[in-house]
């Protein structure tokens, strides 16, 4: 039941991470603030499609 999503950078827009989650439980998109070896800072990084 649980699906591999990508997560992207909100500032660079690169797909930078991967996860998985459970569809049934959270249903909205995900959001985690995480680092970007691009930016070279922590920014938000939101649930992207594939």
């Amino acid at each position: 039941m649980r699906d591999i999503i990508t997560l992207g950078c909100s500032e660079c827009k690169r797909r930078n991470y991967t996860t998985t989650k459970n569809k049934r439980q959270t249903p909205q998109k995900l959001e985690f603030k995480k680092y970007c070896r691009f930016c070279k800072i922590h920014t938000l990084h939101k649930e992207t499609r594939k």
